[in-house]
């Protein structure tokens, strides 16, 4: 079991990464260059918690006891006695690099450094540390919201060691998560089942075939989805999704080019509910 992990951005995913952790009795160290998005994070956090979150595992923690448990961090330099690090900044290699490459300065020989990348491959992100600690280098892609969502997908890269995959598995299982372990290819499994249906969601729109509601009810209804694709690119940012589908598209060619509506909607800014319109208007 891992006592002390660290968190490396205080988005939407990270913070609440870091709170599931927290809910299993972990101590957790959020990191955000930006102090004002660590402060966000608390009062979202506290906001789910009032919401309360349908979990077996855990038992039922006051926000008292749950989010002191989180230490905030604006520098990386607080990180040198986690036992694993998990990175959740913006999917942008070039940043994710960064991060990389100061945890390895940092971080003890014995940690775990994690990435919860949903497309980049792991051992191009493995790449950014020593080569001896490579091996303890592993992906672990959570799903939005992470305090409902129970999959993880955990992704080796070529230089992972066993025995890092099945710890990390375990401390998935530990903390109330299925974990599925998933070959490093761009995109993993998920992401790529996800955005074909995406892309495709999309293009009956632009065809004149179904609205983005009929969509999301044909999803929920027809196909048992909690979520229909529509409400999903609103609620995750609708950049992020043609973000995802631009690496897709440059690994695995047409089958994954995103819709020209797509690069239209970010283009004017409707970037789903954070910007108030998407494909609904908030």
């Amino acid at each position: 079991m891992f006592k002390h992990i660290g968190v490396v951005g205080a988005g939407l995913m990270g913070s609440e990464i870091a709170l599931v952790f927290a809910l299993a009795g972990r101590r957790v160290k959020l990191n955000d260059s930006d102090p004002k998005l660590l402060d966000e994070s608390v009062n979202r956090l506290e906001r789910v918690l009032q919401k309360g979150i349908d979990r077996e595992l855990y038992a039922a923690d006051a926000i008292q006891v749950v989010l002191p448990r989180i230490q905030l961090c604006t520098t990386l330099k607080d990180y040198s006695d986690c036992d694993l690090v998990v990175e959740a900044v913006y999917e942008d290699e070039r940043v994710k690099s960064n991060v990389f490459k100061e945890l390895d300065r940092i971080v003890s020989d014995e940690c775990i450094i994690a990435s919860n990348t949903s497309s980049i491959s792991i051992t191009t992100l493995a790449s950014q540390v020593s080569e001896v600690r490579r091996a303890r280098f592993i992906g672990t892609h959570f799903f939005s919201p992470v305090s409902k969502m129970r999959l993880v997908e955990v992704i080796p890269g070529l230089d992972t060691d066993g025995s890092i995959i099945e710890e990390v598995m375990s401390e998935c299982r530990d903390i109330g998560k299925t974990p599925i372990e998933v070959k490093d290819v761009v995109g993993f499994a998920v992401n790529r089942l996800l955005h074909a249906m995406m892309i495709e969601a999309t293009r009956l729109v632009e065809e004149g075939v179904a609205t983005p509601e009929d969509i999301d009810v044909a999803c929920r209804l027809g196909l048992g989805h909690p979520i229909g694709p529509f409400q999903l690119m609103d609620a995750t940012q609708i950049s992020l999704s043609l973000q995802v589908q631009e690496i897709l598209c440059a690994a695995y060619g047409d089958r994954f080019k995103p819709r020209p509506i797509m690069k239209q909607m970010v283009g004017a800014g409707y970037n789903g509910k954070r910007s108030g319109r998407g494909w609904y208007k908030t």
